[in-house]
């Protein structure tokens, strides 16, 4: 049973860090918005157009 539960923690702990990684991953490449800059938005060139 101990060994099971160091076992447990030890995934608990891995799953953690990685979450971790993860997120200072996304936010160190996540896209700057500056205000006042228009939005990209990629649509298709022969989409219709309902305007």
């Amino acid at each position: 049973m101990k060994r099971l539960a160091t076992w447990a923690l030890a995934v608990i702990g891995a799953l953690s860090i990685s979450y971790l990684a993860l997120y200072a991953y996304a936010m160190f490449n996540r896209p700057r918005l500056v205000p006042g800059e228009p939005i990209q938005i990629f649509r298709k060139p022969d989409a219709p157009k309902y305007s």
